[in-house]
């Protein structure tokens, strides 16, 4: 379990964090919307060697299952929507998203077989 420290109050809102050699490349000083107390509950931390960033320096979540899928009407259209356990999300454990853009940031998990089929 990795604790990161204030080690500074940068103006009114903003904090400088003791980040560990292996973020050196993150910038060190955060919005104070950004920063959650931690308490001691080992469910809400993620293991450092676990953080994967994309080459802008965002967080990557990884997608652990597609536990479900649905479709919602609404007033002039309908939308289809899938069940989806994101690995290291705070929170809620699993999340509904839309179809389409899960197709395209995750084609490896639609086969061959049509979506309204399976709704």
């Amino acid at each position: 379990m990795v604790l990161l420290k204030v080690i500074a109050k940068v103006g009114k809102v903003a904090y400088r964090l003791d980040l560990p050699e292996k973020l050196i490349q993150i910038h060190n000083t955060f919005h104070f919307s950004q920063l959650q107390k931690c308490g001691t509950d080992d469910s809400i931390v993620v293991p450092l060697e676990d953080i994967q960033v994309d080459d802008r320096l965002n967080y990557v979540e990884r997608l652990e299952a597609t536990l479900d899928r649905k479709k919602k009407a609404l007033c002039d259209k309908v939308v289809y929507l899938v069940k989806l356990q994101w690995k290291h999300r705070k929170g809620s454990e699993w999340m509904w998203e839309p179809d389409s853009k899960m197709q395209e940031h995750y084609p490896e998990l639609f086969t061959a077989a049509d979506f309204m089929d399976k709704v």
